[in-house]
């Protein structure tokens, strides 16, 4: 099946009950047992539910893995994905990553033993030479939260695989694909070991709820992953799960016009006079676009542009009217933002700087709204600088 089908059907048979063609909500704690040790599959809510497992069934064969778990947020899953490393292991992480990754591994693991190391994965040779000893994962982010650098996946994966045969280390590739989705790229197709979302973006793209998922292939780190599930209980709800599952119907169509959309609006961007640098891997311009063009089918609808000061920033993100201002991004509506301030406030401000996370930065999430009406609304703030 093509993948629009496989995102309506997979994992959604009609409930046997009734016949709904809607995964019900199953909204219990528990589960009424036949006798000692003798079920219907479901024991504890946090240990499984059938909204979520249908919903872990219908991402896993999205991202065209074998298991995927669910969470509460995609920290939580991410934070999930780090269990399988030991005080000790080292991480190897992509420079330009989202600020509250950052934040989790700079102020949170590290107190445990865990040791990371930040390149420029632009550069494949930039993760050869920050291996060592103990590295055990590799965690890169591509396309970057927001300056829309691209990691070449096929590459790392050939680097980390070639270094777990070489030393036996177990690294492992991990991927966050939030700002893609598995519509415009599908990282374990190019041999990376797990992929992470935070589902509260494009996989819901409506903006009322908030969760994560990992999707992989190796039954080890899935048992491992099951466990932490259970164990750590940061699962995501009946209802999350319904409503992710609800967005995943339609995320083909989405992407396509968050894509259109998208191009639409960095072109205007990249042409109008009070705009000083375009970050969007669907330009020509940009540094990787044939990078972009060979690793994803699509651009899609993430983009950033430089006004030049934190006052010209602040002018415009207060003068759009069809845009909001606010968190988050993957929603059908357009979202602009301050990463400076808001999603890399963590990051120390020099780092902000060399990234090119700069105060006059706005990032845009193009939402799926006329372009002609979201162009109107950048070019109307725009014009008052």
């Amino acid at each position: 099946m093509k993948f629009s089908t496989i995102a309506i059907h997979a994992g959604q048979e009609p409930d046997p009950t009734t016949g709904a063609v809607s995964v019900p909500i199953y909204q219990t704690s528990t589960y009424a047992q036949e006798s000692i040790g003798k079920h219907k599959g479901f024991e504890y809510a946090r240990t499984q539910n059938p909204t979520r497992l249908a919903l872990e069934r219908n991402l896993a064969a999205l991202e065209g893995g074998r298991f995927c778990y669910a969470f509460a947020s995609g920290m939580a899953a991410i934070n999930a994905v780090m269990t399988l490393l030991k005080a000790g292991d080292h991480v190897i992480v992509s420079d330009n990553t989202y600020g509250g990754t950052f934040r989790l591994f700079d102020k949170v693991l590290k107190n445990f033993g865990l040791e990371f190391s930040y390149v420029d994965a632009r550069e494949p040779q930039a993760v050869e030479d920050a291996f060592n000893h103990n590295t055990r994962m590799v965690f890169i982010e591509t396309p970057t939260n927001p300056v829309m650098s691209l990691v070449d996946i096929e590459a790392v994966s050939e680097i980390t695989r070639r270094h777990k045969d070489s030393f036996s280390c177990g690294a492992r590739l991990v991927v966050d694909n939030t700002f893609m989705s598995p519509y415009f790229q599908r990282p374990l197709e190019l041999k990376a070991d797990i992929v992470v979302h935070s589902t509260t973006k494009y996989l819901n793209g409506h903006s009322d709820s908030v969760g994560g998922a990992c999707v992989l292939n190796d039954e080890g780190d899935a048992r491992a992953l099951q466990f932490i599930q259970n164990a750590a209980g940061a699962i995501l709800s009946p209802m999350d799960s319904w409503l992710v599952m609800r967005g995943t119907k339609t995320l083909a169509v989405r992407m396509r016009q968050h894509d259109e959309n998208g191009r639409l609006v960095a072109q205007f961007l990249s042409e109008h006079p009070k705009v000083e640098k375009i970050y969007y891997p669907g330009l020509k311009s940009h540094p990787q676009y044939e990078l972009a063009r060979r690793q994803m089918s699509g651009f899609g609808g993430m983009l950033s542009f430089e006004t030049g000061s934190l006052e010209r920033a602040r002018r415009v993100l207060e003068g759009v009217r069809l845009c909001t201002l606010g968190e988050s991004l993957g929603g059908v509506e357009s979202l602009v933002s301050h990463p400076a301030t808001m999603t890399h406030a963590s990051v120390p401000a020099d780092e902000r700087d060399r990234l090119g996370i700069t105060e006059g930065l706005v990032r845009v999430s193009v939402g799926i709204e006329d372009a002609e009406d979201i162009i109107a609304d950048l070019d109307s703030a725009l014009n008052s600088l």
